[in-house]
């Protein structure tokens, strides 16, 4: 069960890391095509949004894998399983119910992560 969160642990947050660079570093007109839900937003909110999903990323692994302060890999996951949430209750007010599994498998398995790491599986902090 270790093997199985590790790898769910670099999935996570390799997908996470691209959501994040792309959010982040794309130009907005380009970021709009692909993603209408930009045109709702000010470009600061789309950019925090990037950045928010490009460290949770980070701290999903970096913490665990280097094995300082691994309780921050911990925070990451449920930090980022409430991004999910509120990503969530926009589709939702939007209507945009296709959009919703993704948001709710994100969000358990990161949610799923911080519990597996903080209480089933914690890492020793160096």
């Amino acid at each position: 069960m270790k093997k199985v969160l590790w790898i769910l642990q670099v999935v996570l947050a390799a997908m996470f890391l691209m959501a994040g660079t792309f959010k982040a570093f794309t130009p907005i007109p380009e970021l709009a095509v692909k993603m209408p839900w930009v045109n709702d937003f000010s470009e600061g909110m789309v950019r925090f949004i990037g950045v928010s999903q490009l460290l949770g990323g980070l701290g999903l692994l970096l913490p665990s894998v280097l094995r300082i302060k691994p309780i921050l890999s911990v925070v990451a996951g449920f930090a980022l399983a409430l991004v999910m949430i509120f990503a969530a209750v926009y589709h939702i007010s939007k209507g945009e119910f296709s959009a919703l599994p993704t948001n709710f498998i994100l969000g358990g398995l990161a949610a799923y992560v911080a519990w597996a790491r903080w209480r089933k599986f914690p890492i020793e902090a160096r």
